[in-house]
Formats: structure tokens, C-alpha cells, sequence
């Protein structure tokens, strides 16, 4: 199976996203490890063009929810994870232990957290709306800067 990248500038900076001929497999910050390096580069792939439409609809505050087909390699469990992650409302935070209910095991806080940090479609599978039970900001993989950043932009518009 072929994999494809395309780059794009963002408000919080470079995002680079990565494709199959189906479904987007990841969206990578500039410091996060690369997909496989037998990635093609392609900017005119068809689902790499309406991620990054749709994401800088994002943060133009015009779009809410993403409507691309998902592929993110991972465990059952973290598969869960994501899944309930996509769940989140646009502008609303959930604490890991909210999360972890919403998987069915109230005792997963932390491996809920692990799955968490481990998702490669930031943004479109919303990760960064899990906040500490205390309300604090806690690890992004993008950086707290960006996390609040994205949580001020849903508050913004929502």
C-alpha cells in the first residue's frame, strides 16, 4: 500500500499529512517522527487536498467537524480511544478519567492518556481536548503552546 505527504502551513505551524489512496493515516508537527520513508511526496493527492481544506476551515473557525475518511494505525485499545476522542464536541474538554468512562473502564486514566498521546491524526481526532481532571492543560503532542492555542480557537467560535 502506497503512502503520500503533502505539507501545509498552519496558525500553529507546519502540519505534515500523510495518505493512502482511502483514508488519511496522520497529521505530524514538524518535530514528530516522520510516517514511512517510503512515503511519496504529492501535494495534488485528492484527500491530501481536502484535509488541508478542511483544516484551514478549521481555523478559520468556519468548520466544526471533519468529514475525511480515518486510518490511524494503532491497538484495539487505542483504536477505542480514538474513537471516543472523535466523540468530544467541538469547543468542549473532557478530563482523561471522562474518557476513560467513555471506553467502559474508569480504572484506564492512564493508559487512556497513553493511547491519547499516541494518536497521529491530531486535530481532526481532537486529542487536544482532553485537559487534566483539575482543569490544567496537560502533554500535547504538538506542545501545551499549540493545545491551548487550538482550545482558544474552539472557544472562539463555538
Amino acid at each position: 500500500m502506497c503512502t503520500y505527504f503533502h505539507t501545509m502551513d498552519s496558525p500553529i505551524g507546519c502540519l505534515t499529512l500523510y495518505a493512502t489512496d482511502n483514508a488519511l493515516t496522520a497529521i505530524l508537527y514538524q518535530h514528530q517522527t516522520p510516517q514511512p520513508e517510503t512515503a511519496t511526496y504529492m501535494p495534488q493527492h485528492p484527500l491530501l487536498i481536502e484535509c488541508e481544506r478542511q483544516l484551514q476551515q478549521y481555523f478559520a473557525g468556519t468548520r466544526q467537524q471533519f468529514n475525511l475518511p480515518l486510518a490511524p494505525k494503532g491497538t484495539d485499545f487505542q483504536q477505542r480511544v480514538w474513537q471516543s476522542l472523535s466523540t468530544i464536541p467541538y469547543g468542549v474538554c473532557w478530563s482523561y478519567q471522562q474518557l476513560a468512562i467513555s471506553i467502559g473502564n474508569i480504572k484506564a486514566c492512564q493508559a487512556v492518556g497513553m493511547a491519547n498521546s499516541k494518536n497521529p491524526l491530531s486535530i481532526v481526532i481532537p486529542c487536544h481536548r482532553v485537559i487534566g481532571k483539575n482543569g490544567k492543560l496537560t502533554g500535547y503532542a504538538g506542545g501545551l503552546d499549540k493545545k491551548q492555542t487550538l482550545l482558544a480557537l474552539e472557544q472562539e467560535h463555538a
